[in-house]
């Protein structure tokens, strides 16, 4: 869920985004992942069904809904890690649709140099 409210607020208010999904977020981005129900960090878990409520309540999107709207707002990049496909035997066409592209550590660094990164 972070990723999707920084992208979005980030999007909205005219900065560039370039995320960069890796091991366990790589997988968060596969097309199975996501018909799936989200998984909860292993350190929140009791609070996973609270939160899901929340949500539902507030009629709060999805965390990959919230990127798609941030794609639509702004400029937002998102590149899933080559190496890590790789070691999970990850296909492009097992990716999320608003995947842009394959990258290399390295790459993904050098296109966001000067900017700011976070790390969630």
């Amino acid at each position: 869920m972070p990723v999707g409210i920084l992208a979005s607020g980030a999007a909205a208010a005219g900065y560039e985004v370039n995320l960069f999904f890796t091991f366990w977020g790589l997988n968060a981005i596969t097309k199975r992942a996501m018909q799936g129900m989200p998984q909860i960090d292993k350190n929140y878990e009791q609070m996973g069904p609270m939160m899901m409520q929340k949500m539902q309540e507030m009629k709060f999107p999805m965390w990959h809904q919230l990127v798609e709207q941030a794609k639509e707002v702004g400029e937002v990049k998102v590149y899933a890690c080559s190496t890590t496909m790789e070691f999970f035997g990850i296909k492009k066409e097992d990716l999320a649709p608003f995947v842009d592209e394959v990258v290399g550590v390295a790459t993904f660094l050098d296109r966001a140099t000067g900017g700011m990164t976070l790390f969630i």
